[in-house]
């Protein structure tokens, strides 16, 4: 196994109320605790997805992946996801207001996908998220959500911190990619998108990723 599998889709078209029976005690819990119902269904459709993605892999049945997550400083239960079976692969999912992703692939994966908010320029998230130099470059919330969801993705491959964001100079990427998707930093693959509903994604593996 070399390549990082990655697969996406709308909520609707993924979640099953059969999902339930997949996830684990802890992530039932936690689905539970979700006020609106469909927040509830983008939280068990990324879970079933990141199961479905790694299946395919790994070549197991989905129902037979448990997926654990540890926090390096709280403890197991939330932050970075892992499998129990194969905790050596690396494993990363996302979730963001009926649209969900999943990526998995041997190293180190993160992916996020966020929604492009229409009108001017969110200025407190530009304050939040940009390095100095990166500043100038971004015009619109297109550019800056697509900084936003590399940075992201980066600190779901452990890589930086919410600390680190405005000290992450990310400038030497184009914001415009060709049709492809694929850029290649430092050692890393990048794979990026957005949708016809306006999500931007992100993917950032160690070996090239294919969107199935």
């Amino acid at each position: 196994m070399h390549d990082c599998l990655v697969m996406a889709g709308p909520t609707g078209e993924i979640h099953s109320p059969a999902a339930m029976d997949l996830l684990t005690e802890v992530e039932r819990e936690r689905a539970a605790k979700f006020l609106r119902e469909t927040d509830r269904r983008d939280f068990v459709a990324a879970h079933l997805l990141v199961r479905r993605c790694a299946a395919k892999v790994v070549g197991v049945p989905e129902d037979r992946l448990t997926l654990l997550q540890h926090c390096d400083r709280c403890g197991p239960g939330h932050g970075r996801p892992y499998l129990a079976e194969v905790p050596e692969l690396g494993v990363s999912l996302t979730h963001t207001h009926g649209y969900v992703c999943a990526a998995v692939g041997p190293g180190r994966v993160g992916v996020d996908a966020e929604h492009v908010p229409e009108g001017p320029l969110d200025e407190v998230l530009v304050a939040h998220a940009l390095a100095p130099v990166e500043r100038p470059l971004v015009g619109d919330n297109g550019a800056l959500i697509r900084l936003w969801v590399r940075k992201e993705a980066l600190i779901k491959r452990g890589e930086l911190t919410m600390d680190d964001l405005r000290t992450t100079d990310l400038s030497g990427l184009p914001l415009e990619v060709d049709g492809s998707g694929r850029l290649e930093w430092e050692g890393r693959h990048l794979l990026e998108w957005r949708t016809g509903s306006g999500v931007a994604v992100c993917v950032v593996t160690d070996h090239p990723a294919a969107l199935g």
